[in-house]
């Protein structure tokens, strides 16, 4: 879509305010908006002017004057608005020297397209994430000196059995058992079908909407596979949508990767394959019917996975899910159908343009545009140093013995474990200028000193059930 061509759109539509949208470095979509009567062909290349200090992550308040450029292929109209409102994604760029901002996700992910294409190896790089989320219906926390505690509910929770629901009609799914049984058990049926047929709506395909493992409104909708920056934005749109949907049928979603203790987590298995010239290049006649250009793909993740977490799995909590023994592929191996692997080859299709890499530790609190270009830039890196990923693990992983375990490297142990994992290895994202020196520092100084020290000294409210009589 050209800038003429969202102007007629907008004309055709009745819009009466353009909101403009982008990334925060964290990864929140943020938002101002402007009457349609200010956007022409022009603001496409001059950009709207904003406060960059108030970003968070981005620029100090003495250098603080950014510019937001839309981007006329992201066209859409918003589904949630009063007023007909057309929405643009939006690059950022220094007013001064007009340049694009090395901090910018979307900059970021464009970049990691760029260099696959200059690498020569191919020029498409599909990604296709499984964002599991849950849906609750009432959700209180607080954090302060002398209190902290969380408190979720939901008309699903087992732990709401014997609760006084006037009258409680039971049908609530059990800790480990909510995939996949039909109304009245899944209470969530019409919401995520409400949820799939808005996304449709904004042009997203979708593939399959279900309840998911966990107790408490588990679910997943799986979008159909994209090119990197498109999926990126679309996760954006992904993540939007269900939470307004949620909203106005009077519940709350939540990407959090574990909310809950004792039941599983939401991860967002990333599935991954390069094309070139509209040919997929990782079927072949290798193990599972990959081609060695996949399993280089997988040695590059493999060996580089430790440092990918610290953006693919960038909270604190992300680490409640990530634990030896329990349901996350924390183990670094891959395997054809063996899900507690970190890397899994799906098996569902013996189409070449189905074959892909499935990289399962990643969870949906991430920022799309630099988990996913982290992602690309180390299966790059394993295509190009020919990176033996070594034997598949076909075994049952959870029932080896520990001597054997013990061989297989796992994924860190936490957000401080991941974030120093990625500053002893980063040289293959600052490969073609993708990441910059300047943006994995920021990210590692924002995390280490907004989420990972402020959670280490808070006292955590399990130990004064453990500690307080001591």
């Amino acid at each position: 879509m050209t800038p003429r061509d969202v102007l007629k759109l907008a004309k055709e539509q009745g819009v009466k305010m353009v909101d403009l949208r982008f990334m925060d470095f964290p990864g929140l979509w943020q938002h101002f908006s402007v009457p349609v009567s200010m956007l022409d062909e022009s603001n496409f290349e001059d950009g709207y002017g904003f406060d960059g200090s108030s970003i968070r992550g981005w620029q100090p308040i003495h250098a603080s004057d950014m510019l937001v450029i839309p981007d006329p292929a992201t066209a859409k109209i918003d589904p949630f608005f009063k007023e007909p409102t057309l929405v643009l994604i939006c690059d950022i760029a220094d007013p001064v020297t007009r340049e694009p901002y090395s901090r910018d996700p979307r900059y970021i992910a464009k970049k990691a397209e760029t260099y696959l294409k200059s690498s020569g190896i191919g020029d498409t790089a599909y990604i296709g994430p499984e964002a599991e989320f849950f849906v609750f219906d009432d959700i209180r926390f607080e954090s302060k000196s002398n209190t902290a505690f969380y408190k979720i509910d939901s008309i699903e929770g087992v732990w709401n059995t014997a609760r006084d629901e006037g009258p409680n009609l039971g049908y609530k799914p059990r800790y480990k058992e909510g995939y996949f049984p039909v109304p009245p058990m899944d209470k969530f049926q019409d919401l995520r079908t409400e949820m799939v047929l808005v996304l449709q709506s904004l042009g997203i395909e979708i593939e399959a909407q279900h309840h998911e493992v966990a107790t408490a409104g588990q679910c997943e909708i799986d979008m159909r596979f994209k090119p990197l920056l498109q999926m990126a934005d679309q996760l954006m749109w992904f993540k939007y949508v269900l939470k307004n949907v949620a909203i106005r049928n009077n519940h709350t979603v939540t990407f959090m990767p574990k909310p809950l203790f004792e039941d599983n987590g939401s991860g967002m298995h990333t599935h991954i394959s390069i094309w070139k010239e509209g040919q997929p290049l990782f079927a072949g006649d290798k193990y599972a019917g990959i081609s060695q250009m996949g399993l280089y793909a997988i040695g590059g993740i493999l060996k580089h996975a430790r440092a990918i977490c610290a953006f693919s799995n960038p909270t604190t909590n992300s680490y409640k899910r990530l634990v030896p023994g329990f349901e996350a592929p924390v183990n670094l191996a891959y395997s054809s159908r063996n899900r507690s692997a970190a890397i899994r080859i799906p098996m569902y299709s013996a189409s070449p343009k189905a074959k892909r890499i499935e990289f399962r530790t990643p969870d949906p609190s991430c920022n799309g545009y630099l988990s996913f270009a982290a992602c690309l830039m180390a299966v790059i890196d394993g295509i190009e140093n020919k990176i033996d990923p070594g034997d598949p693990l076909d075994k049952d992983i959870y029932g080896l013995p520990p001597e054997e375990l013990a061989q297989i490297p796992s994924a860190p142990g936490s957000l401080e474990e991941a974030l120093r994992a990625l500053m002893e290895d980063k040289a293959f994202l600052l490969k073609g200028d993708v990441f910059t020196e300047d943006a994995i520092e920021m990210w590692i100084d924002y995390k280490t000193k907004r989420e990972v020290n402020p959670v280490k000294l808070r006292p955590h409210p399990h130990e004064f059930a453990l500690y307080y009589d001591i």
